[in-house]
């Protein structure tokens, strides 16, 4: 890589920045924040950045405001500071299902977020699979969408024998991206028919659209928060008699007790990545983490050079 590259890691996940600069053979740029007791954050960039092509590493995890201010001024600073070029890099995008109105008097906040990044400065964006496609739509700037399902599906055939499995998509929503992976993996698809029987209670799961008795269903989805739907589809499709239920998807939120809900389950295990750090304080044995740092790498050098990143969507 040439010279005139500069990675910097946010507070949000340095592990990961850590082994982007590993993959790329660069050091990460050395930055100081400091949080007075006013709750005001400093954000000082300790290496000559002028001319440079930055890219800001800082995925949306908690605290998430605290994560979203630390990266805008972490931008502000390296315009002052005469970088040449910022790329905000978001493996995970700050308020991605807040992608319409569908409430009276409520913010598009993904949207705002969009303002936001601009208005600081950034000058392009790379991210990886948005809640909603769309999002890209927001900005005036380039955004280039990254997506994880080549990385999970490689994992998923390496360390498993696939022969008897069906991937299921938790509603009718999600069933157009799970095409994705049916189409690397040859395998059927199954849809979990959700229904409302009125206006202010939940969605209940009613019917299996597909074949899941005697296979092992694996549920695919681009994100886990609470898992509370995840594990409702578990049992639902235990009693229409799958052999297992296993889990994929991109981002682990997975907030509240939601790891503690993934361990007592039914499920057998979890496959996730690692745009988000898990929580090293609830520690699951089923949780199977594998890395996008490569892909992002490689995104990353391919912007820097002025190169195609068409070939990572392989």
């Amino acid at each position: 890589m040439s010279d005139n590259i500069r990675i910097i890691s946010g507070s949000a996940h340095p592990d990961l920045t850590f082994k982007i600069c590993s993959h790329i053979g660069v050091e990460p740029c050395q930055t100081r924040q400091v949080r007075f007791s006013n709750e005001n954050i400093l954000v000082q960039i300790e290496e000559n950045v002028r001319e440079m092509d930055v890219f800001v590493i800082q995925p949306s995890c908690s605290p998430v405001s605290d994560g979203i201010m630390e990266l805008l001024i972490t931008i502000d600073a390296l315009k002052h500071a005469s970088a040449k070029r910022v790329t905000a890099v978001l493996p995970y995008f700050p308020y991605s299902r807040s992608d319409k109105k569908d409430k009276p008097r409520i913010s598009i906040t993904a949207r705002l977020m969009a303002d936001l990044l601009e208005a600081a400065g950034a000058d392009r964006v790379l991210t990886m699979d948005l809640h909603s496609p769309q999002v890209q739509g927001f900005f005036r700037i380039p955004v280039d969408q990254l997506l994880a399902a080549p990385i999970i599906c490689d994992h998923l055939r390496a360390t498993r024998n696939l022969d008897n499995y069906v991937l299921v998509a938790g509603d009718v929503g999600e069933a157009k991206e799970i095409g994705a992976y049916a189409n690397r993996l040859d395998l059927p698809i199954a849809i979990v028919d959700k229904r409302r029987d009125g206006d202010n209670e939940k969605p209940r799961a009613v019917n299996i659209v597909g074949d899941v008795a005697g296979k092992k269903a694996l549920i695919v989805d681009d994100e886990i928060a609470s898992g509370g739907t995840l594990i409702e589809a578990t049992e639902f499709l235990i009693k229409h008699g799958v052999v297992s239920v296993e889990a994929a998807a991109v981002h682990p939120v997975l907030s509240g007790n939601a790891i503690d809900r993934i361990t007592a389950s039914s499920l057998e295990s979890v496959v996730v990545s690692d745009t988000i750090p898990l929580r090293a304080e609830t520690p699951c044995g089923k949780i199977e983490v594998c890395s996008i740092a490569p892909l992002l790498a490689d995104a990353i050098k391919a912007i820097h050079s002025g190169s195609s990143i068409s070939q990572l969507f392989r």
